[in-house]
């Protein structure tokens, strides 16, 4: 069995700085966030009276979201999920940051699950801003860390030749990579200031 070059198997991809720092920062700020709903969420099972921190008013408010059916989608609270998945993310974050080359299916996994997130958060975003008319603290800091894990592991993988997509297109996301993150923020900050624009008008 020849022996892969450089002591490296073939199929193993690595990591840069970058994106190491990526899944670190992201899954340890998606999993407060996440257990920081399950403790409000705990809370208010015991006590219905409780009033969560993030509890501001009637529009920013954490309670009226984890008591929707939308907060429960699959049968348990949706922050759930969260706890496992930013976990298994930040451990990612450390073992690349340390050096550590994984096989490309993970790689190719992690890209699936994170395509899964985003579009799941996509889906909460707009239930949040037009169905319950309710912004969820924690809730924003799920959607803003998903996006960007997301959007660096599709980077990643690109870079990486581990997904199939024209050069001139690879050339493009590695030269605009935070350019089109930014847009992709700024419109929800839009949808957000709009949807809310009368309440947040009564603040100045």
């Amino acid at each position: 069995m020849p022996v892969p070059v450089g002591g490296r198997h073939p199929h193993t991809v690595g990591a840069g700085r970058r994106t190491g720092l990526v899944l670190l920062l992201t899954g340890l700020a998606g999993w407060l966030a996440s257990f920081r709903l399950t403790v409000d969420d705990w809370r208010l099972l015991r006590d219905p009276a409780y009033r969560p921190p993030c509890d501001i008013s009637p529009v920013v408010s954490c309670g009226s979201v984890m008591s929707s059916p939308q907060g429960s989608l699959f049968g348990f609270p949706n922050m759930l999920l969260g706890l496992g998945a930013f976990a298994a993310v930040a451990a990612l974050g450390v073992a690349a940051l340390t050096g550590a080359r994984f096989h490309r299916g993970l790689w190719l996994t992690l890209g699936a699950g994170a395509l899964a997130g985003v579009v799941f958060v996509h889906w909460l975003i707009a239930q949040s801003l037009y169905e319950l008319g309710t912004l969820c603290p924690y809730c924003a800091v799920v959607w803003v860390v998903t996006i960007a894990l997301f959007w660096y592991v599709t980077v990643h993988c690109l870079d990486q030749d581990l997904v199939p997509a024209p050069r001139s297109v690879r050339e493009v996301v590695r030269d605009t990579h935070w350019m089109l993150l930014g847009a992709w923020y700024a419109l929800l900050v839009v949808l957000v200031l709009t949807r809310f624009w009368s309440y947040w008008s009564t603040l100045f």
